[in-house]
């Protein structure tokens, strides 16, 4: 069994003591050094369904990421609160503590997520899978796994433990408790496309983080798995996971509406269910009077309501399974209305928004836009490893456009745990799934000799 005292640790990656802030906790701290990064800050410029979106009403992923920190945070305390009154959290850590880690990991939840959202994922996978498989031929199984493979979950814990602020470093030093509870998937990705995991499509941790990963889970007390580098979740990712899946569960609505690929019959037939019936009358009459605009935020707050109620009792219910490592998400475990409104949601939006004509033209397009970047970075990259004295001036400008300080130092100094062309790679890929969507095009543009 896992226990909360070790779960909450809050002492920073290194093994760096809390700082001691008058009024600020280690968690809050957690939450500000996100919120200021740059790639927090990029996410406004990246897609979440709709790419290239004009309409300044579609969600992007900053928003996105804001309105699920938004839920996680309360669905964080109100959970919290209920352990606390089971008088199971540790002393000095209070119910807004709990609120903090969720929001935080909900803000991070999407950063590392490529140019173009799902897409960007999909065109670098193929990328290396096709022609860029020439630069993987000196690679372990494992580090050729990672970027045929490219997960953006697994880049976010990149951002946040090497990638962002302290480079190579311990990135934005955060806790523990944050850092694993941000974890979704805790294994790699050969054991996951070998189908030893529970999910073959998905993994959290690649290669470069194994170190890393290994420490996180030690500090907080992960149950290890039966196999290498596995581990169970922490049970406030849980919570994190729900957040995400109720945002998108009525934002992809709200998105498809403000489209029109939706209808508001439609929508409100997937809600409705999730509202008590006592206060579904007084609803309806109060959105009588109301254009179909403000319909929505409306039903919104009320249905979110219902969501984080029943989430965070049914965190309660099955808090043991969870600490004795249990997967089980919990929509699964939520009251039958919520379950079924939100797998109707996601059934909906998978069938009729995500196909959106506009949708695929610009899905289509961003695999040369991905196909271009790689193929001159990776080239220029490899130049540099393999043939320093011999590179062309072109691969040299692209080192300089990347930063040669920010490769991973063991590259230039050896390290016999991973090879120098994947360390390389490794930071490539940092920087193109760094861009937003309109640098990535704007770039792709340039290297083309067709830019402005």
């Amino acid at each position: 069994m896992m226990n909360w005292e070790k779960l909450l640790n809050d002492s920073r990656l290194g093994g760096r003591a809390p700082k001691a802030e008058r009024g600020r906790s280690p968690y809050n701290s957690d939450h500000d050094k996100i919120i200021f990064s740059g790639a927090f800050r990029r996410l406004a410029r990246k897609t979440q369904v709709h790419p290239l979106a004009t309409n300044d009403h579609i969600h992007n992923r900053l928003t996105h990421s804001l309105e699920v920190a938004c839920v996680g945070r309360s669905l964080g305390i109100l959970a919290g609160l209920k352990l606390e009154e089971e008088g199971v959290l540790p002393a000095g850590i209070r119910a807004t503590d709990i609120g903090d880690i969720v929001q935080s990991t909900c803000l991070a939840h999407d950063i590392g997520n490529p140019p173009f959202g799902h897409t960007g994922e999909e065109a670098i996978k193929s990328w290396f899978s096709s022609k860029g498989s020439e630069f993987l031929r000196n690679m372990s199984p494992q580090e050729k796994n990672d970027l045929c493979y490219f997960e953006g979950n697994a880049q976010g814990l990149r951002v946040l433990t090497s990638v962002e602020n302290h480079i190579n470093e311990g990135g934005m030093r955060l806790t523990y408790a944050t850092l694993a509870s941000f974890i979704k998937y805790p294994w790699t990705s050969l054991p996951a496309q070998e189908g030893k995991r529970p999910k073959s499509d998905k993994y959290g941790v690649f290669t470069s983080e194994l170190k890393i990963f290994d420490e996180i889970a030690n500090e907080v007390g992960l149950i290890s798995r039966e196999g290498d580098d596995w581990y169970c979740r922490h049970p406030l990712v849980h919570l994190m996971e729900s957040a995400d899946d109720f945002c998108y569960g009525i934002l992809d609505l709200e998105d498809g509406l403000e489209m029109g690929i939706l209808s508001w019959e439609e929508m409100y037939e997937i809600l409705r269910p999730v509202i008590p019936e006592e206060s579904v009358n007084e609803l309806e009459k109060d959105m009588a009077r109301l254009s179909f605009g403000r319909k929505t935020p409306l039903l919104r707050g009320k249905v979110i309501g219902r969501y984080v109620e029943a989430a965070s009792d049914a965190f309660i219910r099955h808090q043991e399974q969870y600490l004795a490592g249990d997967p089980t998400s919990l929509i699964e475990l939520c009251e039958e209305p919520v379950k079924d409104s939100i797998l109707k949601a996601k059934g909906i939006a998978k069938s009729k928004i995500f196909n959106h004509p506009r949708k695929i033209e610009l899905e289509v397009g961003s695999y040369n836009v991905i196909s271009t970047l790689l193929s001159v970075m990776c080239e220029s990259a490899f130049e540099w490893v393999n043939t320093p004295k011999n590179m062309s001036f072109r691969s040299k400008r692209v080192i300089d456009l990347i930063g040669a300080s920010t490769f991973d130092p063991k590259i230039k100094n050896g390290d016999a745990a991973l090879s120098k062309d994947y360390l390389a790679l490794r930071r490539v890929v940092d920087f193109i799934s760094g861009m937003t969507d309109n640098y990535a095009t704007f770039l792709a543009k340039q290297f083309n000799g067709m830019g402005m």
